[in-house]
């Protein structure tokens, strides 16, 4: 049974891609870093995650830049936006990525369970689902459905894609819903859907100490941790 305290039956996890999911070894912020710093800003990997990590990518050089500089105009941030997605394009067509550890196994443990799988994601649709396509997952087979920060008018860490994910599923209750991520953010956007799980994953962008500060539910190490916690 999948029966949680007060009889809810969770219907449906939506879990993050980059770092959950999917295992990039952090490629999207690594080129979100090059980005910036040709443009003459000077960040880590570290400041690009701490400030960046699960925000749609646009919004993340703008959290970057503010947090560490004087605030720049649009059309810096803009410039940026465009030289990230000019050279990701580039850099996904031969890097290496993988599912990380156990991910269709995770998947199909609750497709047998009856529970819908959704994957959510910062990123635009056309990177989204190039990842898909370089892991052979499949939208209605591997997973029930792709949500991206093309889909909605506000991205996290407000609720839109979750609620969005409702409403593709006809899932009605936040209460029925699992939220999955590697970022601060991920947790925060789940508690504001009103899920009711937010379960931290170390295997990404922020470290069990820096998702503790955001109050998860749960913190695992792999995803298949997560469903003894689901029945």
């Amino acid at each position: 049974m999948t029966i949680l305290q007060g009889k809810q039956k969770i219907k449906m996890v939506v879990c993050d891609m980059a770092g959950t999911t999917v295992d990039e070894d952090n490629l999207v912020y690594k080129t979100l870093q090059r980005a910036i710093n040709q443009r003459g800003y000077d960040v880590t990997l570290e400041q690009v995650l701490a400030e960046g990590a699960g925000k749609e990518k646009k919004q993340a050089i703008e959290s970057v830049l503010n947090t560490f500089f004087e605030k720049p105009d649009d059309i810096i941030i803009e410039s940026i936006f465009q030289d990230f997605l000019n050279m990701l394009d580039k850099t996904y067509q031969t890097a290496a990525i993988t599912a990380q550890d156990n991910a269709l196994d995770f998947f199909r443990a609750l497709q047998q369970r009856n529970i819908r799988i959704v994957l959510n994601t910062g990123y635009n649709k056309h990177t989204a689902e190039t990842l898909l396509n370089r892991l052979g997952w499949r939208v209605k087979k591997d997973i029930d459905a792709l949500v991206t920060a093309d889909d909605v008018p506000q991205n996290r860490p407000h609720p839109d894609m979750i609620k969005f994910a409702m409403h593709m599923l006809g899932i009605t209750a936040g209460h029925e819903v699992v939220k999955v991520g590697d970022s601060i953010i991920d947790i925060t956007e789940g508690k504001n859907a009103g899920c009711r799980l937010t379960i931290g994953i170390t295997t990404g962008a922020h470290t069990a100490e820096q998702l503790k500060t955001a109050n998860p539910s749960y913190i695992v190490n792999n995803l298949m941790d997560i469903l003894p916690l689901l029945d």
